[in-house]
């Protein structure tokens, strides 16, 4: 079986930093690599894989001031659309741009959908709906209208999200700044709670991180952290009393949050999107519903054991369940097109 991953190039596969849809595409190739399976990977020039690379774009787009983001993805779906016949299946991290190749070539194409940046783009998933396969990475992030093949949690690498089973006296808010993410909640939580807060993460809204989260930042109480790094990232993630998570908004899957437990740190979530896929009420953490809640939650975080959480996360998210999920998915779409 020969596969073509077509990853973003928003940032490198694997990413250096932030970067979540990259760092999926990364972790299914190399596991699939080192299973025998002949891959493709199609993204940065940077990348890192070992499986064969292929690229159009040297470096991510969200690094460079002068790239223009779609003139580069134009370029590297193209690079890939233009060799199809060299492959078995493609598998597409792109979003919706890649579908509108799928007719024009005979290769078939799964897609896994990793959220919906808008309502406006559901149209071009619904154009192919009949005629590619789509993979949720949620149940609760399934669109009505769409077809699925299935569902596939993402796989998290337990080799490097060590388990770390002693803490330390602070909570921790990992992820995009952005209201979604509610990174003030998080601070209003610590401040009520008092217990330390550290921030995680890249700053994808700037006028509200300079409004709303810089006055509250004391370097003590409150610290930024910045955008770390993957092993740092882990290493913060690993030695919180817990992962607070008080998204204002529907999210598809979270994968911090999975992160979060692989190292037996338990989470404390707002009980929306897909947080009740991911976290068992009581046991991994806690399904709050507002800021009040979530500091009861706080207080109990001593009924929640690390190897609980980390039990939960080597069944529910590792990388072989990943693996050998997208294989039989494969292999019943090549079944299908033969």
């Amino acid at each position: 079986m020969k596969v073509a991953m077509l990853s973003p190039i928003s940032w490198r596969t694997p990413p250096r930093n932030y970067g979540p849809w990259e760092l999926v595409a990364s972790v299914l190739t190399e596991a699939l690599v080192r299973k025998g399976i002949d891959v493709t990977l199609f993204a940065t020039g940077d990348s890192k894989t070992a499986g064969k690379l292929e690229w159009v774009c040297p470096s991510p787009f969200s690094e460079a001031n002068n790239m223009d983001a779609k003139v580069w993805e134009c370029l590297h779906i193209s690079l890939l659309m233009e060799q199809a016949a060299k492959f078995d299946i493609i598998h597409n991290h792109f979003d919706y741009l890649p579908l509108t190749y799928s007719q024009l070539i005979k290769t078939p194409m799964v897609t896994t959908i990793h959220g919906f940046s808008s309502e406006k783009i559901v149209p071009v998933y619904k154009k192919y709906n009949a005629l590619t396969d789509y993979i949720s990475i949620s149940d609760a992030d399934r669109n009505p209208q769409l077809r699925y093949t299935g569902t596939i949690y993402h796989g998290i690498d337990s080799s490097i999200f060590e388990f770390t089973p002693l803490k330390k006296d602070y909570l921790l808010f990992y992820g995009r700044i952005h209201p979604d993410k509610g990174t003030h909640t998080a601070i209003e939580i610590s401040k009520r709670c008092g217990i330390p807060l550290k921030i995680a993460g890249p700053i994808h809204d700037q006028r509200y991180y300079q409004k709303d989260i810089a006055p509250l930042v004391d370097g003590k109480k409150i610290v930024y952290l910045g955008n770390l790094g993957q092993a740092a990232g882990r290493k913060v993630l690993g030695m919180a009393k817990a992962l607070l998570h008080p998204i204002h908004f529907d999210e598809p899957f979270g994968l911090s949050v999975a992160e979060s437990m692989m190292c037996g740190t338990p989470v404390i979530a707002f009980n929306r999107g897909s947080m009740p896929e991911l976290v068992i009420d009581g046991k991994t953490g806690f399904l709050v519903r507002n800021i009040t809640e979530c500091i009861y939650a706080v207080k109990k975080l001593d009924q929640i054991t690390a190897m609980d959480c980390r039990q939960f996360a080597l069944s529910k998210f590792s990388i072989e369940t990943m693996m050998d999920d997208y294989i039989h998915v494969y292999e019943e779409i090549l079944d299908r097109s033969r």
